[in-house]
């Protein structure tokens, strides 16, 4: 099954940035999208309900004036994540305004529903939707879902537990569309290996939250420079569903990052304050990041990085088709 066009088309690099509770924001949507890469927002970060109306067309209308204004380098498209999950009230309501304003691509989370697939295919959107496992992916595929993303070990908030090897070649035995890969994914390099292993796109997150655009806070944003993998917590205790989190955000929270609770999955609850506002997520790969700049230089970097780790490995081939080619004289 081919990539949607809406996933290679307009990209300067093959890239979705993931959508992040709070601190994605049509400030940071719309740079992302010029840069060339695909930007992301949930749609619960347009408070009140009302607003989500106000966002998506800020979102179409200056994307549009980039485009007009720069035919030559029209922005990439723009996704809307939403959660799918029975907490979830503005469901509905966030699903009627995606579809009113034919939002290209929608990213469907905890919970996959055919009524929602079909919303968005009514009007030719795509749905990708985030799955930890072989067996959530099959399901959300036969419940009619166009894509997967496959969400790793080491990824920024809610992630899995699997190797991103072992998650993608369980998934690629069978499914041969659309396949997203999340987890630890910080540089250009990472994301030609995501590609290696069998994606064709990858997911990034972190390395958003310290952008200039970001709505994260200050000390938020430095923390994510300062920090590395080892300062990363796996645990389910502030929302029920297991997710990542700085550990030193933890800390400054009053609570001791060894002896933290487990939380009843059951009754996930994402409106909690100190969830996200107090104690912050973020994935393994934020090593990789060392500043607080524009989204547009972190894009350019990572294309960069990509370009040129495709020139080296375009350089390993031929170096290997070299050394057939003199065996073969001898």
């Amino acid at each position: 099954m081919p990539v949607p066009s809406v996933l290679t088309d307009r990209l300067r690099l093959p890239v979705i940035a993931s959508p992040m509770f709070i601190i994605s924001n049509p400030e940071l949507v719309i740079a992302q999208c010029k840069a060339g890469v695909v930007g992301s927002f949930p749609a619960l970060n347009a408070r009140p309900a009302e607003a989500l109306d106000g966002w998506l067309t800020r979102i179409r209308e200056e994307l549009a004036a980039h485009d007009a204004a720069h035919p030559d380098r029209p922005s990439a498209p723009f996704a809307v994540n939403q959660i799918v999950h029975r907490s979830n009230d503005r469901l509905e309501h966030d699903l009627e305004v995606c579809v009113r304003h034919r939002v290209p691509i929608v990213i469907t989370s905890l919970g996959a529903r055919t009524d929602v697939y079909e919303a968005v295919h009514s009007y030719g959107g795509i749905v990708l939707h985030d799955v930890i496992s072989d067996t959530f992916a099959r399901k959300a595929i036969d419940k009619g879902a166009d894509g997967l993303i496959a969400v790793a070990a080491g990824a920024g908030g809610h992630a899995g537990t699997l190797s991103p090897m072992a998650l993608i070649q369980e998934i690629r035995r069978w499914w041969t569309g659309p396949l997203i890969l999340s987890g630890a994914i910080a540089t250009g390099r990472a994301v030609l290996a995501a590609q290696a292993m069998g994606a064709d796109l990858a997911y990034i997150g972190s390395a958003f939250i310290a952008t200039q655009e970001a709505n994260a806070p200050p000390d938020y944003k430095a923390m994510i420079v300062d920090s590395g993998a080892e300062d990363i917590v796996y645990t389910n205790c502030f929302t029920g569903v297991h997710g990542n989190y700085l550990k030193p955000s933890i800390i400054r929270a009053g609570l001791d990052p060894a002896t933290l609770e487990t939380s009843d999955p059951t009754k996930m609850d994402f409106s909690k304050a100190k969830a996200w506002k107090e104690i912050w997520g973020a994935g393994q790969g934020i090593g990789a990041v060392t500043a607080v700049r524009p989204a547009a230089a972190v894009v350019e970097q990572l294309r960069r990085e990509y370009d040129d780790a495709l020139d080296e490995l375009a350089g390993i081939r031929e170096a290997r088709r070299q050394h057939r080619t003199e065996n073969a004289d001898v």
